[in-house]
């Protein structure tokens, strides 16, 4: 039986806890997050501190240094976020992903034919090992033989990854409401560095 991954148009939310007061912060978390883009996840980071400098870095890894194909990345992206029905992450990837000239449609087909014509054989693999990754803690060896296969053990390991680190990302922004900016994404705006 397949699932409706749609969503409805974008809205804004009320997030489930109060973003912090920037004044109440440490300078030193002030002053790096003002070099980075303007979104929200990274404001309501701030009531764990501690936490937000190696959230951003790993961040910063997949998005900048990565190995991945970047239409591949954020289509493993994307399909976390439509699977975690985290409309903020999806929102925000789909400014990134149309900045790499990916289209509606293949947003759609993310949606809901992940397994489409307008996604490459890369795609689709990374796609539906990322189903099945998302579902399976421990995957069997049928998912895992062909995208070992494919991507070899260098880009594998970067594609667990990525997929574990966006199923935290979304599960955070679900969990305390993390709304999409003023005046919409800010996701084609990510400067990490």
């Amino acid at each position: 039986m397949s699932q409706d991954y749609t969503f409805s148009l974008w809205r804004k939310t009320v997030s489930r806890i109060p973003y912090p007061d920037p004044d109440s912060l440490p300078e030193e978390l002030n002053r790096f997050t003002e070099r980075l883009a303007p979104l929200n996840i990274f404001r309501m980071l701030g009531h764990a501190p501690h936490l937000v400098k190696p959230f951003v870095g790993l961040g910063t890894a997949f998005l900048q240094h990565g190995k991945l194909d970047p239409v591949t990345r954020e289509c493993v992206i994307l399909r976390v976020g439509y699977l975690s029905h985290a409309k903020y992450e999806t929102t925000q990837h789909e400014a990134i992903g149309r900045k790499l000239d990916m289209s509606d449609e293949l947003f759609e087909a993310l949606r809901l034919e992940p397994q489409s014509d307008l996604l490459t054989h890369e795609q689709k693999l990374a796609v539906s090992f990322t189903d099945h990754l998302v579902s399976h803690p421990h995957p069997s060896d049928g998912a895992l033989k062909p995208a070992l296969k494919h991507f070899g053990p260098a880009l594998l390991e970067e594609l667990v990854l990525l997929i574990g680190y966006y199923m935290m990302v979304c599960r955070f922004l679900e969990s305390f409401g993390v709304g999409v900016e003023d005046g919409g994404p800010k996701g084609a705006e990510i400067k990490l560095n």
